[in-house]
């Protein structure tokens, strides 16, 4: 059970559109440790690995390559989204 946050939300869509498969679907604390890689989405974090549960290292313990393209295409969303004001960057 997860809060339908505004970022969740804009994560679920990214990855709709660029064909990066998504479920929304209960899992199991086993789903968890066996997961290749995680991260959790956050208003003020945005997307942020989740590198250990219970003392168990998730996937190779770091940062992996999904949650890394996940936050380039999240930062992009939210520069053409959210410009900074004129002579602000």
């Amino acid at each position: 059970h997860c809060l339908r946050g505004i970022t969740r939300g804009n994560v679920i869509e990214m990855c709709r559109r660029y064909a990066i498969p998504v479920y929304e679907k209960d899992f199991s604390l086993t789903d968890v440790y066996g997961a290749g890689e995680a991260f959790v989405t956050g208003t003020f974090a945005g997307i942020t690995p989740v590198v250990e549960v219970d003392g168990r290292a998730i996937g190779e313990g770091g940062r992996g390559s999904m949650t890394n393209r996940l936050d380039k295409l999240y930062a992009a969303l939210i520069e053409a989204e959210c410009p900074p004001p004129d002579g602000a960057r």
